[in-house]
C-alpha cells in the first residue's frame, strides 16, 4: 500500500522536483557537516603537533643541560671558581 502511494505521488512533476530539491538540501547538509567535522580534526591534530614541538624543545634543552654539567666535584668546583655558572 504505501509502495503504491509513494509511486503514485512521485509520478507528479512537482513531486519529482521537491524531491529533487530535497535531496540536494540534504546533499548540501551533509557536505557542511562532513567539512566541519574535518576542520575540527585537523585542529585537534595541529594542537597534538604544537604540543609534540613544545615538549621535543623542553626535552632537547635538558639534554643539552646534562651534556655541559660538570662531571665531577672538581670540574663543579673549577666552573664555580672561574665563574661559570
Amino acid at each position: 500500500m504505501w509502495a503504491s502511494l509513494a509511486v503514485g505521488l512521485l509520478a507528479r512533476p512537482w513531486a519529482r522536483r521537491v524531491a529533487a530539491i530535497a535531496l540536494a538540501l540534504l546533499t548540501i547538509f551533509l557536505f557542511i557537516l562532513n567539512i566541519r567535522r574535518t576542520g575540527e580534526r585537523a585542529g585537534r591534530a595541529a594542537e597534538r603537533l604544537e604540543t609534540l614541538e613544545r615538549n621535543d624543545a623542553i626535552h632537547r634543552q635538558m639534554l643539552d643541560a646534562a651534556a655541559r654539567r660538570p662531571r665531577s666535584r672538581h670540574d663543579l668546583l673549577d666552573r664555580l671558581r672561574d665563574g661559570g655558572f
